[in-house]
């Protein structure tokens, strides 16, 4: 067993307990992480010690609060290597993030335009572009994949033009783990002049992000897939991009002056930022950040490409076997089914085993209707799980297919 990945899961309290009593094996990473202590500690601090509404306040409890949360917006322009500070917008997560460029782009899409996104999206990366069609007039448009699940990307370049307005993929796969070659199709796109939203949902657990080498001109991320809290995530937009949208919603915090004739913007990031943040939010996540930052992502993506391997070989011996995502660069996703076994019933006993795997259709029903199944079966793996995490979910396969066949 690796030494640091031995020592790393020692800080996730959680990964001592049992579940139907067995030791619990935790591999449902892609829909959310784990909490290492100093995220709980840190959230829980900020409540018993500094707790107040940030901004504008004058007492000593105000300021503290929000120097803490600033500080946070600091950590992640480091963390994702904005060029600016006032690029970090904070969201409640991924989905609220590609939510606020669709609805703030609505006055400036017409119809003719196209919207460009890929058969790989995540739910939260399809229906709010299929609104901003149905609010204005425009088409989506959609990057086909072949059977390893990989873009094919020259059918997908060619649907970029002039008429189009924005185009919207993610990173990484959620459902299937296929890293995609994003910065190829920014490029692209740049050429027409076009902005790119990145889904970083799933790339910001497990890589390095650099948004200035994307090129990127949105990028959104959440905070609970990267081990700190639900209810919080991050917009990254370059300034111009931002400059030119109207706000999302109104409210407080996000104005510069009010009368009933007429009101004006506060600028970035606050623009975008209306009503009382999840300060506590913001502090844990920049406690995640800030552990993640001390181990190395590259050091944490190294252990996490060797499960991956390990637990593909594993799988690939199981009798039925079938994977859905053959990608040749993937993330620590796998994707299956075991022929003659419903995927829900196998996550079902599989849970009796204390191994904690996602059935369905992991919010890609589009994908998997292009594969003709129902859903699979996904075990993804963080950094804090190790070699006999997937030694116990091999015999829990078996044996639980054995009992459904």
């Amino acid at each position: 067993m690796n030494t640091i990945a031995t020592d790393i899961r020692n800080d996730f309290p959680i990964l001592s307990r049992e579940v139907n009593g067995k030791p619990l094996v935790y591999l449902d990473n892609a829909a959310s992480t784990q909490k290492p202590s100093v995220v709980i500690a840190a959230i829980k601090n900020y409540y018993e010690t500094i707790n107040a509404n940030v901004h504008r306040g004058n007492h000593l409890l105000s300021q503290l609060a929000t120097d803490a949360v600033e500080q946070a917006r600091d950590k992640t322009q480091a963390f994702i290597n904005a060029a600016e500070r006032e690029e970090i917008i904070f969201t409640k997560g991924t989905t609220d993030g590609i939510n606020t460029i669709a609805s703030s782009m609505t006055s400036m899409v017409k119809s003719g335009q196209n919207v460009v996104i890929s058969a790989l999206e995540h739910h939260s990366n399809i229906v709010p572009w299929q609104m901003l069609c149905e609010r204005t007039g425009a088409k989506l448009r959609v990057i086909p994949i072949n059977q390893k699940g990989e873009w094919i990307l020259e059918e997908g370049l060619s649907l970029i033009d002039e008429h189009t307005a924005i185009v919207a993929v993610n990173h990484i796969s959620n459902a299937l783990g296929t890293i995609n070659p994003v910065k190829s199709l920014i490029e692209h796109a740049h050429r027409f002049d076009v902005p790119v939203l990145i889904d970083g949902a799933q790339s910001a657990p497990h890589m390095a992000v650099d948004v200035q080498d994307l090129d990127a001109d949105f990028y959104c991320f959440s905070a609970h897939k990267i081990c700190g809290p639900t209810g919080i995530g991050v917009l990254f937009g370059k300034r111009e991009r931002l400059e030119a949208l109207p706000p999302y919603q109104g409210g407080g915090e996000m104005i510069k002056t009010v009368s009933f004739e007429k009101t004006t913007y506060a600028e970035l990031p606050f623009k975008f930022e209306a009503g009382t943040p999840n300060m506590a939010g913001m502090v844990g996540m920049g406690a995640a950040i800030d552990y993640l930052t001390a181990h190395g992502m590259n050091k944490l993506k190294a252990i996490e490409d060797e499960l991956l391997n390990y637990a593909t070989k594993k799988m690939s011996a199981i009798e039925g076997m079938r994977f859905y995502g053959t990608a040749e660069k993937k993330a620590s996703v796998i994707s299956f089914l075991i022929d003659g076994v419903h995927p829900y019933d196998l996550g079902t006993l599989m849970d009796k085993f204390g191994v904690a795997v996602r059935t369905g259709h992991h919010c890609a029903q589009p994908l998997m209707d292009f594969y003709n199944i129902p859903g699979t079966v996904r075990a993804s793996f963080a950094f804090y799980n190790n070699k006999n995490d997937v030694d116990v979910m091999v015999e829990a396969i078996e044996k639980s297919a054995m009992m459904l066949r």
